[in-house]
């Protein structure tokens, strides 16, 4: 099971939320991201394009596209 090259939305500290496509990770759990936007509070998206998370800061990972089971 990947998820890399996929679409995630992340939940982060500060009731903040991330969507974009998963493009690398390390061993701290920081991501890049590319394409990202950013859910604004009041229901609009902004984009910021290619990011860096650090990992303290992602309280949850959830997939917008289908990841295969692996075989």
């Amino acid at each position: 099971m990947s998820f890399m090259d996929k679409k995630l939305k992340l939940s982060l500290n500060g009731n903040r939320k991330v969507t974009g496509t998963l493009r690398g990770y390390d061993a701290f759990l920081n991501v890049v991201l590319e394409d990202a936007t950013s859910e604004r509070g009041e229901g609009g998206t902004e984009n910021i394009g290619t990011i860096v998370i650090r990992g303290n800061s992602i309280i949850q990972f959830e997939s917008v596209e289908r990841i295969a089971a692996a075989t």
